[in-house]
């Protein structure tokens, strides 16, 4: 996009996504300072991320992210935008930087016909509300999937990683002795 960037990976170990964005932020500032004569930071701020439950969350997510350059007025086909993965999982076309998850694989059998189920979910679109609540959660960073998938991440992790219950807790009533 023209401001920012998505992307959707898996990580091989714990820590390896932590540890690309730092390494790509250090290399790409210092190539872009040095090249346009420039110094201080490029971004914003860190980066935000969520983990995403398999299957349906992580093919959402993919759509999500196809459709981001339609969403914006970019393009009106994803198929269009230069920096999409979208050729490489909706046509088969070769790129080095996308690697088939097991999700996008269980799509069909064969390499065509992942390509032509994933097209038709891509272009199913996306509808406000799942647009919303993809952002959301990013935003706030938290877990994207059932519940089951955020109680799971919850007790590795030792927090919350979904949202929580607003308002004040509940009081408790005194039992009278």
């Amino acid at each position: 996009m023209t401001n920012h960037v998505h992307l959707l990976m898996t990580a091989s170990h714990v820590g390896r996504v932590a540890q690309l964005m730092q390494s790509l932020g250090r290399r790409y500032v210092r190539y872009v300072n040095d090249r346009y004569h420039r110094t201080g930071t490029l971004w914003e701020g860190r980066y935000k991320s969520c983990l995403v439950d398999g299957g349906e969350y992580l093919l959402r997510c993919c759509r999500y992210i196809e459709l981001n350059p339609v969403r914006a007025g970019m393009v009106a086909d994803p198929m269009d935008y230069r920096w999409s993965s979208h050729r490489a999982n909706a046509r088969g076309e070769p790129d080095l930087l996308v690697h088939p998850h097991a999700c996008y694989l269980a799509l069909a059998a064969t390499e065509q016909g992942r390509c032509a189920a994933f097209r038709e979910l891509v272009m199913s679109g996306v509808d406000a509300g799942e647009t919303e609540a993809i952002r959301l959660t990013l935003q706030r960073q938290h877990a994207l999937g059932n519940d089951r998938f955020r109680t799971a991440i919850e007790r590795q992790l030792g927090r919350s990683v979904g949202p929580a219950k607003l308002g004040r807790p509940a009081k408790v009533k005194e039992s009278a002795l």
